[in-house]
């Protein structure tokens, strides 16, 4: 149940990516996914890293059945990270939020759900 629980929240960001036109064609060169950084917060934006390694991270933890992650907090960095979007990026805020709550039980967000 949490699998397809979390399969349909993965396609919903994907989708809220690429509504808000931040799915891009051009992967983020090696040495930016190598990045030890949180979020490789030092070498992309977040939205990168949610494309090019949450996502399938975590379709990949999907697919084999195996445990998903069960500390998981990305809604606060989404927050700082998507504020000068205003409120175009909330409903990636709330899918984010609502990954977060799934997996780990507990959701952290300042902004308001939409």
């Amino acid at each position: 149940m949490k699998y397809q629980q979390t399969q349909h929240l993965l396609l919903a960001i994907q989708a809220e990516l690429c509504h808000l036109q931040w799915w891009t064609a051009t992967p983020p060169s090696a040495t930016a996914l190598a990045s030890q950084a949180p979020f490789c917060c030092d070498t992309m934006p977040l939205q990168q890293w949610l494309q090019y390694v949450l996502l399938p991270r975590m379709q990949a933890l999907i697919d084999a059945q195996l445990p998903l992650p069960a500390q998981i907090s990305i809604c606060p960095i989404a927050e700082i990270a998507f504020a000068e979007s205003g409120t175009a990026a909330f409903p990636l805020i709330n899918l984010l939020g609502d990954l977060d709550e799934l997996l780990s039980g507990k959701r952290e967000q300042s902004i308001a759900r939409v």
